[in-house]
């Protein structure tokens, strides 16, 4: 065996972990509540709507932080546009309870403190699942749920994508080259009409 095989397998050769690296922020978070149940309305316009905060330090994110106000048929919003759009597999929500909601029944139905808990914790797996998953944070209609106040159900479906334009591209790539060609001795480097350096 050579000298480089060996070196190659050795530990790579650490520093120490103090207590602030221990116990500081993680490198790359993403934390969702869903809290602060409210019920609203009288009838058959009552609904009870859940707070989504969230806060991450993820740079697909615009927000940094943020806290918004959803009701259930928002959840289902978001799984019909991610099983519409997005090749993911969405996990469920929770039911609907159908029997909770028939008329003359002895309690509150879906608006029994015990129910409501019930939902408010499937509803928060739901989008922690979803949120976590590397395929499902680059939707518009994910950042769109999380981070703004009105959802616009009439939003154009795609990818979010970090602030890179293709015309920003193009000017980096072409002071990639003249650095390259400069670094190199190249001064007399052959530029093509458009701008970027020939190879």
């Amino acid at each position: 065996m050579s000298d480089t095989a060996v070196a190659d397998t050795r530990r790579l050769n650490s520093k120490p972990q103090d207590l602030t690296d221990a116990y500081g922020p993680p490198s790359n978070f993403l934390e969702i509540d869903i809290f602060n149940p409210q019920t609203v309305g009288v009838g058959r316009a009552r609904f009870t709507t859940y707070e989504v905060r969230m806060r991450t330090n993820l740079p697909i994110f615009k927000l940094k932080e943020s806290c918004v106000r959803r009701r259930y048929s928002d959840f289902e919003w978001l799984k019909n546009e991610l099983e519409r759009d997005s090749k993911i597999v969405v996990p469920p929500l929770p039911g609907k309870a159908l029997k909770r909601q028939l008329p003359f029944r002895g309690d509150e139905g879906i608006f029994e403190e015990s129910f409501i808990e019930e939902r408010r914790q499937g509803l928060e797996q739901f989008i922690n699942k979803i949120a976590g998953h590397p395929l499902a944070q680059n939707e518009r209609c994910l950042h769109m749920f999380l981070q703004e106040e009105a959802i616009d159900r009439n939003y154009v479906p795609g990818k979010k994508q970090l602030n890179f334009s293709l015309e920003a591209g193009r000017q980096r790539l072409t002071k990639i080259f003249e650095y390259s060609s400069y670094t190199q001795g190249k001064s007399k480097s052959s530029h093509s009409k458009d701008g970027l350096a020939t190879l």
